[in-house]
């Protein structure tokens, strides 16, 4: 049985970018969502990863429009204007690890631990963006050491606080969600143009599954398209 109940209410985290903009633009046009409040750095309830206190804070500000039943993080780094992923070892600097790490790892695993105090605990779903590449298993082409070092702690930030929450907070699903890629500042290097997904279709596409999302589904690392991905 789905986790998401009808109506429900939803927080997009990260909002300003384009994955979470057609999140919000998505769930403003789906009757069966009651309300949807979208955050970035510069909104109201601002949340900004260079400033790790604004995470509490955004959350504790939050708290009177709760609670949600979905809350999507959508934060995450791949480049930057200075540096792009790493092709070989002799690539690697502690300035971008640190960077991906912060960015990828540390804000997103502070989000579970404030925003997860916002989630419905009689049924809710909270993801957060991941990437295929952060599979250990997976990872056949090597490369991008930071950016894949970076998701795959994350992916271990949120199976072990599923495992938690299972035991706290039975009826809380936390999932690691892989969008693929979709034609974005992100992905724009990277012929993203070319090859990704229009962003309103990839949303849907991720939203659909979130929707089916149950109690077992909890700590899945799941696609866009519902698949689950090895660790």
């Amino acid at each position: 049985m789905s986790l998401l109940p009808n109506p429900f209410n939803a927080l997009i985290i990260g909002a300003s970018g384009t994955i979470g903009s057609n999140f919000v633009k998505l769930l403003e046009s789906n009757p069966s969502c009651s309300k949807v409040i979208g955050i970035h750095r510069n909104s109201a309830h601002a949340i900004d990863y260079h400033h790790p206190q604004t995470i509490e804070a955004s959350a504790n500000s939050l708290t009177e429009l709760g609670p949600f039943q979905l809350i999507i993080n959508t934060i995450g780094m791949l480049h930057s204007e200075e540096w792009m992923p790493e092709k070989k070892l002799g690539d690697l600097n502690s300035t971008q690890l640190a960077e991906m790490f912060n960015t990828n790892t540390i804000g997103p695993a502070l989000t579970i631990k404030h925003f997860s105090k916002l989630l419905d605990p009689k049924h809710s779903v909270m993801a957060t963006l991941s990437a295929k590449v952060g599979s250990i298993e997976d990872n056949r082409l090597g490369g991008w050491y930071s950016y894949r070092a970076s998701k795959a702690a994350l992916n271990m930030i949120i199976k072990t606080a599923s495992i938690e929450f299972a035991r706290t907070k039975p009826n809380i699903a936390l999932i690691a969600l892989h969008p693929g890629t979709v034609n974005s500042g992100l992905s724009q290097p990277f012929r993203g143009q070319q090859i990704g997904r229009d962003p309103l279709e990839a949303v849907t596409d991720m939203f659909n599954v979130l929707a089916n999302v149950n109690k077992e589904d909890t700590g899945s690392f799941l696609t866009y398209s519902g698949e689950k991905l090895p660790w």
